[in-house]
Protein backbone atom coordinates (compact mmCIF):
# COMPACT_ATOMS: atom_id res chain seq x y z
CA UNK A 1 0.00 0.00 0.00
CA UNK A 2 1.55 3.32 -1.08
CA UNK A 3 1.66 6.54 0.97
CA UNK A 4 -1.36 8.09 -0.79
CA UNK A 5 -3.50 5.02 -0.13
CA UNK A 6 -2.50 5.04 3.55
CA UNK A 7 -3.34 8.75 3.77
CA UNK A 8 -6.80 8.16 2.29
CA UNK A 9 -7.42 5.24 4.64
CA UNK A 10 -6.51 7.39 7.65
CA UNK A 11 -8.88 10.12 6.47
CA UNK A 12 -11.69 7.61 5.95
CA UNK A 13 -11.13 6.24 9.46
CA UNK A 14 -11.30 9.78 10.83
CA UNK A 15 -14.94 9.90 9.72
CA UNK A 16 -15.79 6.98 11.99
CA UNK A 17 -13.81 8.50 14.85
CA UNK A 18 -15.59 11.86 14.56
CA UNK A 19 -18.98 10.14 14.80
CA UNK A 20 -18.12 7.76 17.64
CA UNK A 21 -20.15 9.86 20.06
CA UNK A 22 -23.51 11.06 18.80
CA UNK A 23 -25.34 10.80 22.15
CA UNK A 24 -29.09 11.11 22.53
CA UNK A 25 -30.75 12.75 25.52
CA UNK A 26 -29.93 10.64 28.58
CA UNK A 27 -32.59 8.33 29.94
CA UNK A 28 -32.19 6.41 33.17
CA UNK A 29 -28.67 6.25 34.57
CA UNK A 30 -29.45 8.75 37.30
CA UNK A 31 -31.75 10.94 35.28
CA UNK A 32 -35.38 10.94 36.30
CA UNK A 33 -37.94 9.97 33.69
CA UNK A 34 -39.96 13.07 34.54
CA UNK A 35 -38.81 16.53 35.62
CA UNK A 36 -39.84 17.98 38.97
CA UNK A 37 -43.43 19.05 38.44
CA UNK A 38 -43.19 22.01 40.83
CA UNK A 39 -41.11 23.88 38.28
CA UNK A 40 -43.47 25.45 35.77
CA UNK A 41 -42.42 25.21 32.14
CA UNK A 42 -42.78 27.90 29.47
CA UNK A 43 -42.30 26.91 25.83
CA UNK A 44 -41.18 29.94 23.79
CA UNK A 45 -41.40 29.94 19.99
CA UNK A 46 -40.16 32.74 17.70
CA UNK A 47 -42.16 32.76 14.46
CA UNK A 48 -41.74 34.81 11.30
CA UNK A 49 -43.87 33.57 8.39
CA UNK A 50 -44.14 30.06 9.83
CA UNK A 51 -47.74 29.25 8.79
CA UNK A 52 -46.62 26.02 7.11
CA UNK A 53 -44.62 24.66 10.05
CA UNK A 54 -46.22 26.07 13.21
CA UNK A 55 -49.36 23.84 13.16
CA UNK A 56 -47.20 20.69 13.35
CA UNK A 57 -45.26 21.99 16.32
CA UNK A 58 -48.30 23.21 18.26
CA UNK A 59 -50.10 19.90 17.69
CA UNK A 60 -47.03 18.00 18.91
CA UNK A 61 -46.88 20.11 22.07
CA UNK A 62 -50.45 19.15 22.95
CA UNK A 63 -49.38 15.48 22.93
CA UNK A 64 -46.54 15.93 25.43
CA UNK A 65 -46.45 13.67 28.49
CA UNK A 66 -45.16 16.64 30.50
CA UNK A 67 -47.43 19.58 29.78
CA UNK A 68 -46.08 23.14 29.95
CA UNK A 69 -47.73 25.94 31.88
CA UNK A 70 -47.84 27.93 28.65
CA UNK A 71 -46.89 27.89 25.00
CA UNK A 72 -45.97 31.41 23.93
CA UNK A 73 -45.58 32.25 20.23
CA UNK A 74 -43.92 35.54 19.30
CA UNK A 75 -45.16 36.73 15.93
CA UNK A 76 -42.19 38.53 14.39
CA UNK A 77 -44.11 40.76 11.95
CA UNK A 78 -45.30 37.85 9.79
CA UNK A 79 -47.04 38.51 6.49
CA UNK A 80 -48.83 35.14 6.46
CA UNK A 81 -51.30 33.42 8.85
CA UNK A 82 -48.78 32.72 11.61
CA UNK A 83 -50.66 34.78 14.22
CA UNK A 84 -54.08 33.31 13.39
CA UNK A 85 -52.70 29.76 13.55
CA UNK A 86 -51.16 30.37 16.97
CA UNK A 87 -54.43 31.77 18.34
CA UNK A 88 -56.51 28.94 16.89
CA UNK A 89 -54.22 26.36 18.52
CA UNK A 90 -54.67 27.95 21.95
CA UNK A 91 -51.13 29.32 22.29
CA UNK A 92 -50.40 32.66 23.91
CA UNK A 93 -49.62 35.12 21.18
CA UNK A 94 -47.23 38.01 21.59
CA UNK A 95 -46.88 40.55 18.79
CA UNK A 96 -43.24 41.55 18.53
CA UNK A 97 -42.33 45.18 19.00
CA UNK A 98 -40.34 46.79 16.16
CA UNK A 99 -36.82 45.38 15.81
CA UNK A 100 -34.35 47.68 17.61
CA UNK A 101 -30.95 48.51 16.16
CA UNK A 102 -28.31 45.99 17.19
CA UNK A 103 -30.69 43.01 17.48
CA UNK A 104 -31.43 40.08 15.19
CA UNK A 105 -35.07 39.09 14.80
CA UNK A 106 -34.92 35.75 16.61
CA UNK A 107 -33.00 37.11 19.59
CA UNK A 108 -35.37 40.07 19.95
CA UNK A 109 -38.41 37.77 19.76
CA UNK A 110 -37.06 35.44 22.45
CA UNK A 111 -35.98 38.33 24.66
CA UNK A 112 -39.57 39.59 24.64
CA UNK A 113 -40.92 36.07 25.17
CA UNK A 114 -38.85 35.46 28.30
CA UNK A 115 -39.97 38.77 29.77
CA UNK A 116 -43.63 37.90 29.18
CA UNK A 117 -43.41 34.25 30.29
CA UNK A 118 -44.13 32.86 33.77
CA UNK A 119 -42.35 29.49 34.02
CA UNK A 120 -39.18 28.79 35.97
CA UNK A 121 -37.99 26.49 33.18
CA UNK A 122 -37.65 27.98 29.70
CA UNK A 123 -37.72 25.85 26.57
CA UNK A 124 -36.84 27.59 23.31
CA UNK A 125 -38.12 25.81 20.20
CA UNK A 126 -37.80 26.83 16.56
CA UNK A 127 -41.15 26.88 14.76
CA UNK A 128 -40.09 24.12 12.33
CA UNK A 129 -39.39 21.52 15.04
CA UNK A 130 -41.61 18.52 15.82
CA UNK A 131 -40.97 16.97 19.24
CA UNK A 132 -41.95 13.42 20.11
CA UNK A 133 -44.46 12.92 22.96
CA UNK A 134 -41.82 12.56 25.69
CA UNK A 135 -39.42 15.24 24.48
CA UNK A 136 -40.28 17.98 26.97
CA UNK A 137 -40.12 15.52 29.86
CA UNK A 138 -36.72 14.22 28.80
CA UNK A 139 -35.03 17.52 28.01
CA UNK A 140 -36.32 19.15 31.21
CA UNK A 141 -35.23 16.16 33.31
CA UNK A 142 -31.80 16.38 31.70
CA UNK A 143 -31.57 20.09 32.50
CA UNK A 144 -32.51 19.52 36.13
CA UNK A 145 -29.79 16.89 36.43
CA UNK A 146 -27.05 18.58 34.38
CA UNK A 147 -27.87 22.24 35.05
CA UNK A 148 -27.08 25.21 32.87
CA UNK A 149 -28.10 25.04 29.23
CA UNK A 150 -29.17 21.77 27.57
CA UNK A 151 -29.89 21.60 23.85
CA UNK A 152 -30.74 19.05 21.16
CA UNK A 153 -30.02 19.05 17.44
CA UNK A 154 -33.18 17.70 15.77
CA UNK A 155 -33.18 14.82 13.30
CA UNK A 156 -33.43 16.33 9.81
CA UNK A 157 -36.46 14.99 7.95
CA UNK A 158 -36.27 15.50 4.18
CA UNK A 159 -39.20 15.28 1.80
CA UNK A 160 -38.14 16.79 -1.54
CA UNK A 161 -35.04 15.88 -3.61
CA UNK A 162 -33.29 19.25 -3.20
CA UNK A 163 -33.34 18.83 0.59
CA UNK A 164 -31.00 15.84 0.25
CA UNK A 165 -28.28 18.27 -0.86
CA UNK A 166 -27.90 19.36 2.76
CA UNK A 167 -26.45 16.02 3.86
CA UNK A 168 -22.87 17.26 4.33
CA UNK A 169 -23.94 20.37 6.22
CA UNK A 170 -25.84 18.24 8.71
CA UNK A 171 -23.09 15.67 9.14
CA UNK A 172 -20.18 18.10 9.27
CA UNK A 173 -22.07 20.27 11.76
CA UNK A 174 -22.12 17.35 14.20
CA UNK A 175 -18.62 16.11 13.38
CA UNK A 176 -17.12 19.52 14.11
CA UNK A 177 -18.16 19.74 17.77
CA UNK A 178 -17.95 17.58 20.90
CA UNK A 179 -21.33 16.26 22.05
CA UNK A 180 -22.70 15.05 25.36
CA UNK A 181 -22.80 16.39 28.91
CA UNK A 182 -20.94 19.60 29.73
CA UNK A 183 -19.23 20.03 26.37
CA UNK A 184 -19.76 23.77 25.87
CA UNK A 185 -21.82 23.41 22.67
CA UNK A 186 -25.43 24.46 22.08
CA UNK A 187 -27.96 23.92 19.28
CA UNK A 188 -30.48 26.71 18.76
CA UNK A 189 -33.53 24.77 17.49
CA UNK A 190 -34.26 23.19 20.89
CA UNK A 191 -32.82 24.48 24.18
CA UNK A 192 -33.82 24.49 27.85
CA UNK A 193 -32.53 26.46 30.81
CA UNK A 194 -33.75 27.60 34.19
CA UNK A 195 -34.89 31.20 34.38
CA UNK A 196 -32.32 31.86 37.12
CA UNK A 197 -29.42 30.67 34.94
CA UNK A 198 -30.78 32.53 31.92
CA UNK A 199 -30.95 35.79 33.87
CA UNK A 200 -27.48 35.16 35.32
CA UNK A 201 -25.86 35.15 31.87
CA UNK A 202 -27.83 38.18 30.67
CA UNK A 203 -30.29 36.30 28.47
CA UNK A 204 -30.59 36.94 24.77
CA UNK A 205 -29.53 40.54 25.36
CA UNK A 206 -26.03 39.13 25.81
CA UNK A 207 -26.08 37.85 22.20
CA UNK A 208 -28.43 40.45 20.73
CA UNK A 209 -26.58 40.96 17.44
CA UNK A 210 -25.52 37.35 16.85
CA UNK A 211 -27.05 35.51 13.88
CA UNK A 212 -26.06 32.06 15.12
CA UNK A 213 -26.99 32.84 18.69
CA UNK A 214 -26.60 29.32 20.09
CA UNK A 215 -22.78 29.35 19.87
CA UNK A 216 -22.57 32.62 21.74
CA UNK A 217 -25.17 31.70 24.35
CA UNK A 218 -23.03 28.65 25.10
CA UNK A 219 -20.01 30.93 25.59
CA UNK A 220 -22.03 33.19 27.91
CA UNK A 221 -23.07 30.23 30.07
CA UNK A 222 -19.49 28.98 30.27
CA UNK A 223 -18.18 32.44 31.21
CA UNK A 224 -20.68 32.41 34.09
CA UNK A 225 -19.43 29.02 35.26
CA UNK A 226 -22.54 27.16 34.08
CA UNK A 227 -22.46 23.85 32.18
CA UNK A 228 -23.58 23.55 28.56
CA UNK A 229 -24.68 20.14 27.21
CA UNK A 230 -25.71 19.06 23.71
CA UNK A 231 -27.27 15.91 22.26
CA UNK A 232 -28.71 14.67 18.98
CA UNK A 233 -32.46 14.39 18.49
CA UNK A 234 -32.79 11.01 16.76
CA UNK A 235 -36.01 9.53 18.16
CA UNK A 236 -36.80 12.61 20.27
CA UNK A 237 -37.31 15.60 17.99
CA UNK A 238 -37.10 16.29 14.27
CA UNK A 239 -37.43 19.18 11.86
CA UNK A 240 -37.69 19.82 8.17
CA UNK A 241 -35.17 22.52 7.38
CA UNK A 242 -35.81 25.05 4.65
CA UNK A 243 -38.98 23.62 3.05
CA UNK A 244 -39.37 26.84 1.04
CA UNK A 245 -37.12 25.73 -1.79
CA UNK A 246 -33.49 25.53 -2.90
CA UNK A 247 -32.84 29.27 -2.52
CA UNK A 248 -33.96 29.20 1.11
CA UNK A 249 -31.71 26.20 1.76
CA UNK A 250 -28.69 27.91 0.21
CA UNK A 251 -29.27 31.14 2.15
CA UNK A 252 -29.84 29.27 5.41
CA UNK A 253 -26.64 27.25 5.30
CA UNK A 254 -24.73 30.21 3.86
CA UNK A 255 -25.83 32.23 6.92
CA UNK A 256 -24.55 29.52 9.26
CA UNK A 257 -21.28 29.11 7.41
CA UNK A 258 -20.60 32.83 7.25
CA UNK A 259 -21.21 33.49 10.93
CA UNK A 260 -20.21 30.33 12.83
CA UNK A 261 -17.26 28.74 11.03
CA UNK A 262 -14.76 30.66 13.13
CA UNK A 263 -16.27 29.32 16.37
CA UNK A 264 -15.30 25.67 15.80
CA UNK A 265 -12.38 24.57 17.96
CA UNK A 266 -9.31 24.10 15.79
CA UNK A 267 -8.50 20.41 16.61
CA UNK A 268 -12.04 19.42 15.58
CA UNK A 269 -11.89 21.63 12.52
CA UNK A 270 -8.58 20.10 11.42
CA UNK A 271 -9.95 16.56 11.78
CA UNK A 272 -13.10 17.46 9.83
CA UNK A 273 -11.07 19.11 7.07
CA UNK A 274 -8.88 16.02 6.74
CA UNK A 275 -11.96 13.79 6.44
CA UNK A 276 -13.53 16.16 3.92
CA UNK A 277 -10.36 16.19 1.84
CA UNK A 278 -10.57 12.40 1.53
CA UNK A 279 -14.24 12.63 0.60
CA UNK A 280 -13.50 15.27 -2.04
CA UNK A 281 -10.69 13.11 -3.41
CA UNK A 282 -13.00 10.13 -3.73
CA UNK A 283 -15.66 12.29 -5.38
CA UNK A 284 -13.16 13.35 -8.07
CA UNK A 285 -11.15 10.18 -8.69
CA UNK A 286 -13.88 7.78 -9.86
CA UNK A 287 -15.28 10.09 -12.56
CA UNK A 288 -11.69 11.12 -13.41
CA UNK A 289 -10.63 7.52 -13.98
CA UNK A 290 -13.77 6.86 -16.05
CA UNK A 291 -13.52 10.02 -18.18
CA UNK A 292 -9.71 10.32 -18.30
CA UNK A 293 -9.64 13.61 -16.43
CA UNK A 294 -6.41 14.83 -14.79
CA UNK A 295 -5.71 13.11 -11.47
CA UNK A 296 -2.91 12.11 -9.11
CA UNK A 297 -2.43 8.57 -7.88
CA UNK A 298 -3.74 5.21 -9.02
CA UNK A 299 -5.72 5.62 -12.22
CA UNK A 300 -7.17 2.11 -12.17
CA UNK A 301 -10.94 1.94 -12.23
CA UNK A 302 -11.07 -0.82 -9.60
CA UNK A 303 -9.01 1.09 -7.02
CA UNK A 304 -11.06 4.25 -7.44
CA UNK A 305 -14.33 2.32 -7.37
CA UNK A 306 -13.32 0.74 -4.04
CA UNK A 307 -12.45 4.19 -2.69
CA UNK A 308 -15.77 5.61 -3.89
CA UNK A 309 -17.83 2.76 -2.44
CA UNK A 310 -15.97 3.03 0.86
CA UNK A 311 -16.96 6.66 1.32
CA UNK A 312 -20.47 6.06 0.02
CA UNK A 313 -21.04 3.25 2.54
CA UNK A 314 -19.62 5.42 5.31
CA UNK A 315 -22.02 8.25 4.49
CA UNK A 316 -25.00 5.88 4.43
CA UNK A 317 -24.17 4.53 7.88
CA UNK A 318 -23.10 7.81 9.53
CA UNK A 319 -26.12 9.81 8.39
CA UNK A 320 -28.77 7.33 9.55
CA UNK A 321 -29.05 9.05 12.96
CA UNK A 322 -28.61 12.55 11.56
CA UNK A 323 -31.40 12.76 8.99
CA UNK A 324 -33.40 10.94 6.35
CA UNK A 325 -30.68 10.97 3.71
CA UNK A 326 -30.76 8.01 1.35
CA UNK A 327 -29.96 7.96 -2.35
CA UNK A 328 -27.85 11.12 -2.23
CA UNK A 329 -25.11 9.20 -0.41
CA UNK A 330 -24.69 6.95 -3.44
CA UNK A 331 -23.97 9.96 -5.66
CA UNK A 332 -22.08 12.00 -3.07
CA UNK A 333 -20.08 14.05 -5.62
CA UNK A 334 -23.31 16.03 -6.14
CA UNK A 335 -23.60 17.23 -2.50
CA UNK A 336 -19.82 17.73 -2.47
CA UNK A 337 -20.10 20.25 -5.33
CA UNK A 338 -23.08 21.90 -3.60
CA UNK A 339 -21.20 22.08 -0.29
CA UNK A 340 -18.20 23.74 -1.96
CA UNK A 341 -20.45 26.19 -3.80
CA UNK A 342 -22.17 27.35 -0.62
CA UNK A 343 -18.79 27.59 1.10
CA UNK A 344 -17.48 29.93 -1.62
CA UNK A 345 -20.67 32.00 -1.38
CA UNK A 346 -20.23 32.23 2.39
CA UNK A 347 -16.69 33.56 1.95
CA UNK A 348 -18.05 36.19 -0.47
CA UNK A 349 -20.71 37.23 2.07
CA UNK A 350 -18.11 37.42 4.82
CA UNK A 351 -16.14 39.86 2.70
CA UNK A 352 -19.28 41.80 1.78
CA UNK A 353 -20.32 41.92 5.45
CA UNK A 354 -24.04 41.13 5.09
CA UNK A 355 -26.43 38.37 4.11
CA UNK A 356 -30.16 38.33 3.45
CA UNK A 357 -32.37 36.18 5.67
CA UNK A 358 -36.15 36.30 6.08
CA UNK A 359 -36.35 39.58 4.18
CA UNK A 360 -33.79 41.25 6.45
CA UNK A 361 -30.18 42.24 5.88
CA UNK A 362 -28.01 40.64 8.55
CA UNK A 363 -24.36 41.49 9.29
CA UNK A 364 -21.90 38.59 9.10
CA UNK A 365 -19.16 40.33 11.07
Amino acid sequence: MDLLAISLLVRWLLGWFLCLRLPQLPQGAGLGAEPTSELGLSVLIPARNEASTLPLLLAALKRQSFQPLEVLVVDDHSSDDTAAIARAAGARLLDSAPLPAGWTGKNWALHQATQASVGELLVFLDADTQPGPHFLARICAAQQQLGGLVSVQPFHRTERPYEQLSVLFNLVGLMAVPLGARVGVAFGPAMVTSRADYQRIGGHAAVADRVVEDWFLAHAYERSGLPVSAFIGDGDIEYRMYPGGLRELVLGFDKNFATAAGEVRWPWMLAVLLWLSGLFWAAWCLPASLLHWPMVGDRSLLANLVLYLGYSLQLVLLTRRVGSFGWINLVFPIPVVFFLGVFVLAIFNLERGTIEWKDRRIPTR
